[in-house]
């Protein structure tokens, strides 16, 4: 059994004052841990701060939200791989929900951040799912088994590349709505599955995370749920008490 990987995704929320403040309370609380990784995805003016306040510990993660694909130049605005691993990053998002449906990322480009990921020595966890019209429409298998071959297509030596997958179904970000501990698992079983058909035995040791409306209720019976090996929790990530007890789950 994989040790489950809890991800805290802050979304634009805790700057650095309120990043100290948080990660100076959950870990005054949250011992080390054999049993689990907790990833706390900060926004880029804050990761050097998680990371300081994590300082040697192996069992809580800095990572970032997003990366552009070019080492460095004209792009004002962005974070290099480079850029975040510098500022203590070890782990980036890519295509979260959020970044295809707010910001129009596509496939492509989330292909080129991956890759980019790899070359700057971060792990990535690429993000994929249907909106609510894909799931009504019968496209889900279809649409993430797209997803997933297309942005991890310009990684190379993928089988030896350090990363993970987040399924979190559009429909249930934000929104309330979680898909159950059974929906959740059979769409997971079907990313593994295509995963093993792109690199065979070494897909069963990437974990796929579930992500949507995750809260302190749900993420116990969604962690029993066969093929879920962790999860990505937006809101309910934000506050550290809240996100103490999820860690703790």
């Amino acid at each position: 059994m994989k040790r489950p990987v809890l991800a805290a995704n802050w979304k634009m929320n805790n700057g650095p004052t309120a990043a100290k403040k948080f990660m100076d309370a959950f870990l005054a609380t949250y011992g080390r841990r054999d049993d689990r990784t907790v990833i706390v995805f900060a926004p880029s003016v804050s990761v050097s701060i998680v990371a300081a306040s994590i300082g040697n510990r192996s069992d809580v993660i800095a990572g970032v939200q997003n990366i552009y694909w070019a080492e460095k130049g004209a792009f004002t605005g962005e974070t290099s791989a480079a850029m975040a691993r510098d500022a203590g990053a070890r782990v980036t998002l890519v295509g979260h929900s959020e970044r295809r449906h707010v910001f129009g990322e596509t496939d492509e480009q989330c292909a080129k951040k991956c890759a980019a990921a790899a070359r700057g020595g971060l792990s990535f966890m690429l993000c994929i799912g249907e909106t609510i019209e894909q799931r009504e429409a019968g496209e889900t298998e279809r649409l993430v088994k797209r997803q997933l071959r297309e942005g991890l297509t310009q990684t190379e030596n993928l089988i030896s590349v350090d990363f993970s997958i987040a399924y979190e179904p559009v429909w249930a970000i934000g929104t309330g709505l979680t898909a159950s501990a059974a929906d959740a698992s059979a769409i997971h079983t079907v990313i593994r599955s295509e995963l093993r058909d792109m690199i065979g035995t070494r897909a069963n040791e990437i974990p796929i995370l579930y992500g949507g409306s995750v809260n302190s209720t749900n993420a116990a019976s969604l962690l029993r749920a066969p093929e879920i090996d962790g999860l990505l929790v937006g809101g309910a990530s934000v506050e550290a008490s809240s996100w103490l007890s999820i860690a703790q789950t």
